[in-house]
């Protein structure tokens, strides 16, 4: 499928600084150096220069990059090549024209690495997630370095952060070859257990002294109730010497009338 070439064409001169800024940092299309040969014309888009990427065609037949046009849109609705008015809504993918693209034989991206692989377009990010001269962080937890994929079993059999294992002492510490080196575990214990020590020696202090408080208001609490039940005992004693000293004055009464009774019947 051939699309419209509007390669000669050129851009007005208020846009021509813009293009150059936009093909440089933020092309929407392929780089022309990713292909094993010179793409043809017809798949190029006339604003970044590059192959097109996810191909775009406006209601005047011209195909740019999606994402080209769309920055171009934002700044004026009219087609880069031939000046006519453009909506947005009136835009189509072309799909044919990807695939056709997607054909095309590419390099790796890690060619100057020294990758030989060339594959079409559509599978090359298949092949860089194989490829062997990309670019591996290491798994070593601390570690930063950044090696080929060709080449990191290596580096994690010599990785200063590898190899990481407990402590065969027993302490559970999970360590790298260069902290294994100065891990005293003896030591770390010994400091261990004298924080808990510590630790312990502080709680008991503070529960013997809520115990003495207990004990201090038990107390206080055993000689009040002594002495309410001394107040209690007085109590019931001179209630009881009052009731007694209320009946005594009934039963002299009672001994006089019956004396005054029987010295009647003697006269």
């Amino acid at each position: 499928m051939s699309a419209p070439c509007c390669c000669e064409i050129q851009a007005p001169e208020p846009w021509a600084a813009m293009e150059q800024l936009s093909s440089q940092t933020m092309s929407g299309g392929y780089d022309l150096n990713l292909f094993t040969t010179p793409p043809d014309c017809n798949f190029l888009c006339s604003v970044c220069h590059g192959v097109l990427k996810r191909p775009v065609r406006l209601p005047c037949s011209h195909i740019f990059c999606q994402k080209c046009i769309l920055r171009w849109l934002a700044r004026q609705n009219t087609c880069p090549c031939c000046r006519k008015e453009v909506k947005r809504r009136k835009m189509v993918h072309v799909n044919q024209l990807r695939k056709t693209i997607g054909r095309l034989e590419v390099k790796c991206k890690n060619a100057e690495a020294g990758c030989l692989v060339t594959c079409p377009l559509a599978h090359r990010k298949g092949h860089q997630d194989t490829c062997p001269f990309e670019l591996q962080a290491c798994p070593n937890e601390g570690c930063n370095a950044r090696v080929p994929r060709g080449s990191l079993a290596e580096h994690r059999q010599h990785c200063q952060r590898g190899a990481r294992q407990r402590c065969p002492l027993g302490c559970g510490a999970i360590l790298g070859p260069a902290e294994r080196a100065r891990h005293n575990c003896y030591r770390e214990l010994r400091e261990a257990w004298g924080e808990r020590q510590a630790r312990s020696r502080g709680l008991l202090r503070s529960l013997l002294r809520r115990v003495r408080r207990v004990h201090r208001t038990t107390d206080l609490l055993r000689r009040q109730l002594a002495q309410l039940g001394n107040f209690l005992d007085e109590d019931d004693a001179v209630l009881l010497r009052a009731g007694q000293e209320a009946e005594a004055p009934s039963d002299s009464s009672v001994v006089a009338g019956a004396w005054g009774a029987h010295s009647q019947d003697v006269l």
